[in-house]
């Protein structure tokens, strides 16, 4: 019967009646029955629905029922892949026998009504594969209506009737029922119910399964529940939803009509006319040179006629953005004060006297110009020693914008001059980002760690900065993105790096180099009390009552455990004796702790560097080395192993430079022994080995060469070197003593390790007399053109 709202199937207790449920075992049923495998879900006796399956795989199976002449067919679940053919052990015991309507064939698929009947129970297979048969019996259900399965009916339609108004779905399915059976039937209703649900195929074979009906009534009743609760969530969720794009869609027209109606009255704008405003607005008070303005002008009638939807209309509005926002002609007023510029300085940085002249000098032109325009400055140095605060220094003296950006690691030239516009997410370079952000067009920009930028196949970044950097070309740099030329002419440019090594000549060619060398230990103690160790003790949280340094156990600090150039491992040091004494400190509140040299060791651990005395003996020599950490003493060794045979061995892993810089010393030695006092024929069978201590440290460097030439005419004149003197130089093979580089830092090197006497080639006297009077003091130079005039200094 049809039915039009869920009223129709709500019927009183007493309709149900009669003393048991009907046994509907119809007398054909077949005793042999044809099986088709289900892999989804069970299928009920109380349900009529359509079936489709595979043409190749079931033809056979469909044809033989076809020939039958009651048209029956058993409906089996199956717990296998639905890809596979079951074997006989994947069915279940229990299925569901069905009368075959309108088999239709198409697209390789059968499709057929099937009309649930009866359930019935496999007894044993007759074949083990398609078309399956099995020997089956009908079970009977002659079980008596009880109240309470009166009850369980009535609740059973109470919770159908509260599904319907929750899926439509649930009124198709309930007018097929009732097409077919009467809702006092209880048997076809628990039935019914089970397979309105969507509950997993275990628990419904389950139900099918369980043929006394009380039984199957309390597990139909559990998933018809839990069926409710599972719809009734859907709902709620799905009218959530809804609500929420009711009221964006409610949102959306009010603003429209809100917007039109602005419109027509003139007191509103559409977004696009807001933007355009916005980009003339900002280019009222710049100086846009003509070829960017015109620029400008043809991207602003386009956008015009742009809509908001086109894909154009975001990448010229991004465009018509970076444009406008640049301070075209804008440009900060320098503070050409020498005096605070000094002050600056002085106020953040300790010594670097050297350093800090060459920057006055540099503003000192900018102040007698007027202006500070088409500079670049590189500060070269060891890592720690403030190369890019000086940086900042000079941006605040100048009282210019700064804005600082590393070039380590950079390998794409994009970033340099900007993505062409062509490309998805293309953007401006870094230049151009920097003066968009300083907001002026004569900003401080330091390109950190110049020396380690790189290349791939993405481009050379290298090379782009050449235009960058030359104040000749600058004035007109073009980046990708903007394709027009933007002046960064008056823009002072910073560079640091720790080695100019890796820079390419034409770019280095370009750069104003201002060293910066390490600092010595005088210099380390005063930036450590002035300013590493407040810095620390504030982060710590801790007050100068709570903790103090004295002057000896910073002098020890830095002498035992941060010996580098710079002071970066100062600080770290400094920072764990203030956090141990956190701890010291939130152990005992009253404590009150006082580092000094004889306490160290509990703060710090053992010493990382030990006081070197020079060595003394025949064949050793003490050298001075430059390396990017700074300078270094570095002993050569060198001894006659054997008179068995002329050889010359070298050890230390040295550098190619190195090695032939051993053997430039030994063959000069070799051939004037007899001018130096030593035995001619010395060297003619003896085989000598020099070595350079420390030898996993790779080394290299023409600047050994009179070191190894002493160390060989020591071994050969059988007299050691009397007193500490420590030399740095190179030799050619007619005894002259080159000029060698990093003066500075070798002489602090010397200071550090006790060495007051040193040998310097002649042409760096101007070197050394240019150095700090601090560093000077203490330290007799004597200086050599000539490698005997190292000989009678050193064995005077």
């Amino acid at each position: 019967m049809p039915i039009e709202n869920e009223q129709d199937i709500i019927v009183p207790a007493d309709s149900i009646s009669g003393d048991t449920v009907p046994a509907r075992i119809d007398p054909t049923f077949p005793e042999k029955l044809i099986l088709l495998p289900l892999h989804a879900r069970p299928f009920f006796p109380a349900q009529t629905m359509p079936i489709v399956i595979d043409e190749k795989r079931w033809s056979k199976t469909l044809e033989q029922v076809g020939n039958t002449p009651h048209h029956l067919i058993g409906l089996v679940y199956v717990d296998a892949e639905a890809d596979q053919m079951p074997s006989a052990d994947d069915f279940a015991t229990v299925g569901t026998l069905v009368r075959v309507h309108n088999a239709i064939r198409g697209e390789d698929k059968i499709q057929f009504i099937a009309e649930g009947l009866q359930r019935f129970s496999i007894v044993r297979m007759a074949s083990d594969k398609a078309p399956y048969v099995a020997e089956v019996e009908y079970p009977q259900i002659t079980e008596e209506i009880t109240k309470e399965i009166r009850a369980y009916a009535l609740a059973i339609i109470n919770k159908i009737k509260e599904l319907l108004p929750l899926n439509p779905l649930y009124k198709e399915n309930v007018r097929a029922y009732l097409d077919r059976f009467s809702p006092d039937d209880a048997s076809p209703l628990a039935d019914f119910a089970a397979a309105l649900t969507s509950a997993p195929a275990p628990k419904l074979q389950e139900v099918l399964e369980t043929v006394p009906l009380l039984r199957r009534m309390e597990k139909v009743m559990l998933l018809v529940q839990h069926e409710l609760e599972i719809a009734g969530l859907q709902t709620e969720i799905r009218q959530k939803v809804e609500d929420r794009v009711s009221e964006h869609q409610r949102e959306f027209f009010l603003k429209e009509q809100l917007k039109e109606i602005q419109q027509e009255l003139g007191i509103s704008k559409d977004d696009k006319t807001v933007e355009l405003d916005r980009f003339r607005d900002r280019l009222v008070d710049c100086v846009v040179p003509e070829a960017a303005q015109v620029r400008i002008d043809e991207e602003i009638q386009k956008f015009s006629f742009l809509e908001p939807g086109s894909p154009e209309y975001a990448v010229t509005r991004n465009y018509l953005d970076a444009l406008t926002d640049l301070p075209w002609g804008k440009n900060s007023e320098d503070n050409l004060d020498l005096k605070r510029a000094r002050e600056s300085l002085d106020r953040d940085h300790e010594g670097l006297d050297d350093v800090k002249d060459r920057i006055i000098e540099f503003l000192g032109v900018g102040a007698l110009k007027g202006e500070i325009a088409g500079s670049i400055i590189c500060l070269v140095g060891p890592p720690g020693v403030g190369k890019t605060s000086i940086g900042h220094s000079v941006a605040d003296a100048l009282g210019r914008e700064f804005y600082r950006f590393s070039l380590g690691g950079m390998r794409d030239e994009a970033e340099i001059k900007g993505h062409r516009r062509t490309y998805i997410g293309a953007m401006p370079g870094k230049f151009i980002q920097a003066i968009r952000e300083t907001g002026v067009s004569n900003p401080v920009i330091m390109l950190d760690e110049i020396d380690k930028i790189g290349n791939s196949y993405q481009g050379d970044p290298a090379s782009a900065l050449l235009e960058v950097l030359d104040p000749e070309q600058n004035v007109s740099f073009l980046d990708h993105y903007l394709d027009v030329r933007f002046d960064l002419s008056k823009v002072l440019f910073i560079c640091t790096a720790n080695q100019l090594d890796s820079i390419p000549r034409p770019l280095l060619d370009r750069m104003e180099l201002i060293r910066l060398s390490g600092y010595i230990t005088q210099e380390k103690v005063s930036i450590a009390k002035r300013h590493l160790w407040p810095k620390q003790r504030a982060k710590a949280g801790l007050s100068a009552k709570q903790i103090s340094i004295s002057d000896a156990a910073m002098r020890a600090i830095i002498e035992n455990y941060a010996r580098e150039a710079g002071v970066r491992n100062l600080e770290k040091q400094l920072g764990r004796i203030a956090r141990k004494v956190v701890v010291q400190v939130l152990q005992d509140p009253k404590s009150k702790t006082k580092v000094t040299p004889d306490n160290l060791v509990q703060f710090l651990g053992q010493a990382v560097f030990r006081k070197q005395t020079p060595q003394r003996g025949i064949g050793i020599v003490t050298g001075l080395a430059w390396t990017a950490l700074g300078g270094v003493t570095l002993d050569v060794e060198a001894t006659r192993v054997h008179n068995k045979g002329r050889g010359f061995k070298l050890t230390g892993q040295l550098g190619e430079v190195m090695r032939e810089s051993a053997e430039i010393a030994y063959s000069y030695v070799t051939s004037h022994l007899e001018e130096f006092g030593a035995d001619p024929t010395f060297f003619d069978n003896a085989f000598v080995h020099i070595h350079v201590p420390e030898g996993a440290t790779p080394k290299d460097g023409p600047s050994a060469g009179i070191t190894m030439a002493t160390a060989l005419l020591s071994v050969a004149r059988g007299k050691q070197i009397t007193r500490p003197v420590a030399m740095t130089g190179e030799l050619t093979l007619t005894g002259r003593v080159l000029p060698i580089g990093g003066v500075r830092e070798k002489i602090v090197a010397a200071k550090r390790n006790g060495i007051k006497e040193v040998i310097l080639p002649a042409d760096n006297a101007g070197d050394f007399d240019e150095l700090p009077e601090y560093i000077q003091k203490g330290i007799t130079a004597n200086f050599a053109s000539d490698y005997s005039d190292v000989a009678a200094i050193v064995f005077k």
